[in-house]
């Protein structure tokens, strides 16, 4: 280099050891000048290829600029050659170019601000490296709370479309590479046996052996094309961060060295600090790079998988999804999605830990030699540690999931069944099971905390344990070793940095295991058949056919075998055909099969022209109704109108609160199986389709509607004539207006024709009809059929299958169950879809008719509350208040000892190291690791009791908050439980308790710890340099600004990214349980896009969030990295005052200190996020009251009831405050023992009264008495346990048969036995192996309707009180049932006083009176004979029943 120059390159003495240091002209030519010039040569390549592949479009310039541009670079040129340094012409130039372009720039920008996409794609290299574009919108959300219309729109390479689009292709490449292997290696192995295939074992054996070479297509390889790219660029950055994360400790050692060199120049200081900053500010930066690397491809990863099921979902083959349970496909979707993305983040763990774990080893060794290898060792010793820690951790985490499981399902059926709990004034049972439950979660709970605390011992001492053995065995080993600051210093920060890698290699390490079984579960499903779009042929067929079908043979799955078999069907255009046939016959199936829902066999299918379909349970969507019907199509009023009166949904219309714009709730929840039916129908014939199938719609709705629906739609002068439509029914009055009448037995057509040729054959159909027609008259009575009604359990089906044809059993029994049973077969045959069956129970019927209309406005569910902006600090002294203050304070006194003890070790190692050196020797070693072992043993233990008591007071306070919910929501009036969804009580039960639980004691040790951390180390940098006193007021009011934006920020955020997840999957579920429809009306690619736009609608606040956090991290670390620039600054600057000891201390305190603020920001953020459950819950356990259960002095006597006389005086009453009265002024006085029917139309306060006697509606004025004693100066269980009702649904709750009837032991097991014989029960509990044990599912599911109604009956003979109350079923209960039950009270409570609300008029024919409510007041009340004769409201109904 000297001869290339002609001087010297390189001069020590003039470049560093000097003063006023320089470089020689040779270096400054050649070095300096060749630096850009390497680098931008070596960038080009690369930089021109990346702008090749990237598609932004282009920069727009006008003629003119280019020239002017062009102009002015060419002037420049002319002035260098002349010589002119500074030009007036040029400044001017630019000048008036910036001064005219201001106006253009300023419409510019206010122009695109109207539009809301990221600034992201237009922002520069500096501002996005640094996040600084997000900074609007943090200012922006620390303004306000953020709502939806502030998110930013998607980055193209976001957007799930483009995203599942990319995904599929590399999917269906994988599937087609196996195929193709597949069929080669088949080809080259088997050409021998396919010549002569009758010869079998030859033929097997080549396919056994070929299965070795195939291998599945495998999802992971199509996610690692898909996303593999773009996450490799991340890895390059942690790796530059890896290597970046080791020079400073090597820099902590030179900077050490300076300060005990008295002569070195002060300048070499402050490169050292410099440099010390620069290198953690790039680090910062760079593994902030690498996060929003790893979190976009996470996020990337959940819309991927999201999106591929989803279409999955809408192509499967019914065998495929029976295999699995709507909620365990919506878990692919929820549950292993989230578990790719959640692993992503820290993927790189897998190469980067054992990386910088053997780098830190290596400088380890240089420092401290062999004796390292002691400290290494103790590391190692604790990973065990930890996994046995965590493995019992896990076990105990799915005990304890266990126990709430159960608890949130009895919570479940306790608030589903909260009224009844309230008519028995069974709470204090219920209450119990539900404490109990509690108990056993908390006591596993606080076997986790123990198991905690000892891991967070491990965790705070691991750093402490290591450094204390190296030392140890460094300073033990040879006298010769001495310890001094670099040393000693230099080792603690690189030990800092091993804990890191050590700690998350073991979870990453569980949590692919756990990503791989998810992955398994994907691949299986995303592998399942597919219904094969072909098997119905669209096109052709004969002419004036709409539908032909010929010796097609159909199952439900290829293993399964035929439900239909040899079926031939030709269908003319245009006419109506009805399919007949007994349950389990194949009706459905037929419709499926020409649908292309099943596999066909053999034979052919035809369907020419677009398909309705109304399935025999009607879907409906989450939307309103008016959207329900359109269903995707334009709006036409005029055919709308027309559509809803003939589907007789007018006068539905007028009793929904808000029209046909109301939203119905999830599967239809807010309306009767009658109405939803007739949505459906009304969807059909909306879409004006060629063929219509019709899967028995009529037999969901009252008679009289049934004929309406089918004069006005179906029949020959209806809607829809001139159509195909093909009819399935049990309706026999419709089958003379029929062209044609299939009529199905055993999965073949037995007969078909026109009903009069059907008749004259005389065969299977002809018998149907006599069966059934004899009992044509009772269709009237059949009112209502509630779906909760029909749905009977699998266990009753088998039993029951055979009624149809052999048991003698009375008409009216046998058509209930072939009602009952075609509605539950209906998802095809004689499978019926267990799912269907389990998850409509426990769904609110439709609102009670005797709710008074409402106002469109007027909702009857309030909005939830959301909380917005900050939390009060009320709310966290309500929780320290739960936990009890004395255990707050010394919880925070016991973090100050523990950080003092810390501290106390450190200085002690600083003092140590500065031992002087006698001799090569230093003196006292053996004290000095005594005391440092003493100090460091003395934070651990410490550490182990704080932890311990801040878990115990956690469990204190959970204890303490659920208590209190609990108890309140049993002392809840009813119409709290009217205006409540349970889903909301029960999220205070489920996820606020969880959060309280298990989220925020965690969570408040995050924050103590950190906090107190952070302390420590200002205080120890204060201590050793003063000076540092100046910045931290500046830094620490930065810092402040920076958390309070995220805080806020971040908070709004995470609440619009969980509100905006549950819609996708909802609407998910919807999709799986709704795929027949959508693939019948061929809506699939539209359900497809609402899918996709409610992902992006997720990925928009989620993205930002992911952001947030990044842009949190760059600043808050900056605060770190600008502390530890002060710290090595004024070391620097007081270098004679101070020793090596002290500087390597408060240096390598300050090295640490910006994971501590980092997670101080988050853990503040969490702790204001979750703490909200604690107000959440609050607000639930302070909600009104109803009156106490007991008063002592007012308690009636034991015996009263005794005659059971009921009086009403001047009596009213209101469901609410704010609502008209429902019973107005009534004076009546019941005798005891009399027998009181109750009757009126729809809504006239016939329900209301019952609710009056118990209570649950408090009176407006006026008073009830029985037997003299008013009812309202009573304790409410008094009142309540000395009445009974029967009441109208049946509710049971799942546990035994005996705790259904008898919750509080009360009773002895023959006076049980004696009250099931009675209800006619005996027979069906003696013939169950468990007996009165019998566990009863969830709302009582594996007993049929009417077995449910007896059990309400066997409690009432039970209680056996004077006043009996009686709501009878409005739903068509089966006949026999509701007679048996007649008699039992005729016969059983002869001397009571029985009340009966009447829907059929027969029953309280021989009544002694009855009572005539119109509009909440009386209108008649007498005897039957009399009331008849008055000729009033009671005779033209007795009129209409045919009874008078």
């Amino acid at each position: 280099m000297d001869a290339f120059c002609g001087s010297r390159f390189w001069d020590a003495n003039l470049s560093v050891h000097t003063d006023n240091p320089d470089l020689t002209p040779c270096f400054q030519n050649t070095i300096l000048a060749w630096i850009p010039s390497v680098y931008l040569w070596t960038a080009l390549p690369f930089y021109l290829l990346y702008l090749k592949r990237s598609k932004r479009g282009y920069i727009v310039l006008s003629m003119l600029s280019r020239f002017k541009t062009l102009l002015a670079t060419l002037l420049i040129q002319y002035e260098r050659l002349r010589g002119v340094q500074s030009s007036g012409v040029l400044i001017i130039f630019w000048f008036l170019s910036v001064l005219c372009a201001v106006g253009p720039f300023r419409s510019k920008i206010i122009t695109t601000t109207a539009q809301n996409s990221s600034p992201e794609l237009t922002s520069g290299f500096l501002s996005r490296l640094t996040f600084w574009w997000f900074t609007s919108f943090a200012i922006l959300g620390y303004k306000k709370p953020l709502e939806e219309k502030d998110l930013w729109s998607l980055n193209e390479d976001d957007i799930s479309k483009n995203i599942v689009q990319k995904l599929s292709r590399e999917w269906d490449k994988e599937k087609a590479e196996c195929k193709q292997k597949e069929d080669v290696t088949y080809r080259k192995k088997s050409n021998h046996a396919l010549n002569h295939v009758g010869d079998g074992p030859e033929e097997a054996e080549v396919l056994i052996r070929d299965k070795k070479h195939n291998r599945n297509p495998s999802f992971l390889r199509a996610l690692l094309r898909t996303f593999g790219p773009y996450f490799l660029i991340g890895s390059f950055f942690k790796l530059i961060q890896d290597l970046l994360s080791f020079v400073n400790p090597q820099l902590l050692s030179v900077l050490i060295s300076f300060i005990k060199n008295k002569d070195a120049p002060t300048w070499w200081g402050f490169l050292i600090a410099a440099l010390m900053f620069t290198c953690a500010v790039l680090q910062t930066l760079i593994l902030h790079q690498h996060f929003q690397y790893c979190f976009v491809t996470g996020m990337r990863l959940r819309t991927g998988i999201t999106g591929v099921i989803y279409r999955k979902a809408l192509v499967i083959t019914n065998s495929a999804k029976r295999s699995s349970t709507v909620g365990e496909i919506v878990n692919l979707m929820s549950v292993d999605a989230q578990r790719f993305m959640d692993l992503v983040a820290f993927l790189n763990m897998l190469w980067s830990a054992p990386l910088q774990t053997c780098l830190a080893l290596y400088f380890l060794w240089q420092a401290l030699g062999p004796s390292v290898l002691a400290g290494v060792a103790v590391m190692v010793l604790l990973i065990p540690f930890n996994s046995a820690v965590a493995i019992k951790t896990r076990a105990f985490q799915v005990e304890q999931m266990r126990y709430k499981d159960s608890r949130i399902k009895l919570m479940n059926e306790i608030l589903g069944g909260i009224k009844v709990l309230k008519l028995y004034a069974w709470e204090p049972s219920f209450s119990e099971k539900v404490l109990e439950i509690r108990k056993n979660e908390l006591r596993v709970l606080k076997k986790s905390a123990y198991l905690n605390s000892l891991s967070n011992f491990a965790w705070i001492s691991s750093p402490f344990l290591v450094a204390l053995t190296t030392f140890a065995v460094y300073v033990l080993v040879d006298e010769k070793n001495t310890l001094d600051a670099e040393k000693a210093f230099v080792s603690l920060s690189l030990f800092n940095i091993l804990k890191f890698p050590l700690t998350m290699l073991p979870q990453v390490i569980s949590s692919i295991a756990q990503t791989s079984v998810s992955l398994k579960r994907i691949q299986q499903f995303l592998s399942n058949d597919e219904l094969d779009p072909n098997c119905v042929e669209r096109k052709v067929i004969t002419p004036g056919y709409a539908i032909s079908v010929k010796n097609a043979t159909f199952s439900w799955g290829k293993e399964l075998k035929p439900s239909l078999k040899d079926i031939n069907l030709l269908v003319p255009s245009g006419s109506l055909v009805a399919v007949v046939g007994h349950v389990g016959c194949g009706k459905s199936s037929l419709v499926s099969a020409l649908l292309g829902e099943m596999e066909k066999l053999e034979g052919e299918v035809a369907v020419k022209g677009s398909v309705a379909y109304v399935p025999q349970q009607a879907w409906i969507q989450n939307a309103t109704l008016k959207d329900n019907i359109l269903f995707g199509q334009a709006p036409n009023e005029q055919k709308y109108q027309n559509i809803l009166e003939a589907c007789a949904l007018k006068t539905d219309l007028e009793v929904l609160p808000g029209g046909d714009h109301t939203e119905i709730g999830e599967k239809g929840i807010n309306l009767s199986g009658g109405q939803r039916q007739r949505v459906s129908l009304a969807r059909a014939v909306f879409s004006s389709s060629d063929i219509y199938l019709l899967d028995d719609p009529l037999s969901a709705v009252d008679s009289h509607v049934a004929k309406h629906i089918f004069d006005k739609v179906i029949g020959p002068d209806g809607v829809l004539k001139g159509k195909t439509r093909i009819l399935v029914t049990h309706g026999i009055g419709f089958l003379p207006q029929v062209d044609h009448i299939v009529v199905l037995a055993d999965g073949r057509i037995s007969e078909m024709g026109s009903y009069q040729e059907l008749l004259k054959q005389n065969k299977a159909f002809a018998e149907f009809l006599r069966n059934y027609s004899l009992d044509d008259n009772i269709e009237d009575e059949l009112t209502m059929m509630e779906e909760e009604e029909v749905l009977l359990a699998e266990d009753t089906l088998s039993i029951h299958t055979d009624l149809a044809d052999n048991e003698p059993v009375t008409n009216e029994v046998r058509k209930q169950f072939l009602r009952q049973l075609s509605v539950i077969s209906s998802e095809g045959g004689e499978c019926p879809n267990k799912m269907s069956t389990k998850r409509r129970v426990g769904e609110k019927k439709a609102a009670e008719p005797a709710l008074p209309r409402r106002t469109p406005n007027e909702k009857l569910i309030q909005a939830e509350t959301t909380e917005m902006g900050t939390v009060k600090l009320t709310v966290f002294w309500q929780y320290m208040k739960a936990v009890s203050p004395v255990v707050s304070l010394i919880i925070c006194f016991l973090y100050c000892c523990q950080n003092a003890a810390s501290i106390g070790a450190n200085v002690w190692l600083s003092d140590w190291t500065n031992e002087p050196v006698v001799n090569g020797t230093q003196h006292n070693t053996s004290m000095r690791i005594g005391v440092y072992a003493a100090l460091g043993f003395l934070q651990g233990f410490i550490v182990l009791i704080s932890s311990y008591t801040l878990a115990m007071g956690g469990i204190n306070a959970a204890r303490t908050l659920h208590t209190a919910l609990l108890e309140n929501k049993f002392h809840t009036p009813q119409s709290f439980y009217d205006t409540t969804p349970t889903g909301r009580i029960i999220n205070r039960f489920s996820k606020d308790i969880f959060v309280i639980d298990e989220v925020i004691p965690p969570t408040i040790l995050m924050f103590l710890g950190t906090f107190f951390n952070s302390l420590s180390t200002m205080i120890v940098i204060v201590a050793s340099t003063p000076l540092f006193t100046v910045v931290i007021v500046p830094l620490a009011i930065l810092y402040f600004f920076v958390q309070r934006f995220y805080v806020a920020t971040s908070r709004q955020l995470k609440r619009l990214e969980s509100v905006s997840r549950s819609p996708i999957y909802s609407h998910f579920s919807e999709t799986i349980s709704g795929t027949s429809v959508i693939r019948a009306y061929r809506r699939q690619q539209s359900f497809i896009d609402i899918s996709d736009l409610k992902v992006d609608a997720n990925q928009k606040s989620y993205y930002p969030g992911i952001i947030s956090n990044r842009w949190l991290g760059i600043r808050v670390e900056f605060v770190g990295n600008c502390i530890v620039l002060f710290a090595a600054l004024f070391a620097v600057i007081g270098k004679n005052s101070l020793n090596a000891g002290l500087v390597g201390l408060s240096v390598s305190y300050a090295l640490q200190v910006t994971m501590a603020l980092n997670w101080m920001v988050r853990t503040t953020s969490d702790l204001e996020t979750n703490i909200v459950a604690v107000e959440r819950i609050k607000e639930y356990s302070e909600t009104e009251t109803e009156a106490p259960w007991v008063i002592e002095d007012k308690r009636p006597p034991a015996d009263w009831p005794s005659r059971g006389e009921l009086e009403f005086v001047n009596y009213s009453v209101r469901y609410r405050k704010g609502l008209d009265l429902v019973l107005k002024d009534l004076n009546l006085r019941v005798h005891g023992g009399e027998k009181i029917g109750i009757v009126g139309r729809t809504g006239a306060g016939k329900s209301s009264m019952t609710l009056c006697l118990f209570r649950i509606l408090e009176a407006a004025q006026g008073e009830i008495r029985i037997d003299g004693v008013r009812i309202s100066e009573i304790g409410l269980h008094d009142l309540r346990s000395r009445l009974t009702i029967i009441p109208q649904d049946p509710v049971l709750f799942s546990g035994t048969l005996r705790m259904n009837l008898d919750p509080f032991n009360k009773y002895s097991d023959e006076e049980i036995w004696k009250a099931l014989e009675l209800s006619h029960l005996k027979r069906f509990v003696s013939s169950q192996p468990s007996m009165l044990e019998f566990e009863c599912s969830e709302g009582g599911e594996n007993l049929s309707v009417g077995q449910r109604q007896l059990v309400c009956l066997a409690r009432a003979l039970l209680r056996k009180t004077r006043i009996l109350i009686l709501d009878e079923a409005t739903a068509a209960i089966d006949l026999e049932t509701d007679d048996l039950i007649q008699m039992t009270i005729r016969t059983q409570f002869e001397d009571c006083t029985v009340l009966t609300i009447a829907h059929r008029l027969n029953t309280i024919m021989d009544y002694t009176r009855i009572l005539v409510l119109d509009n909440g007041t009386i209108a008649e009340f007498d005897t039957p004979t009399n009331l008849i004769a008055s000729k009033g409201i009671f005779y033209s109904m007795a009129k209409d029943a045919g009874l008078a």
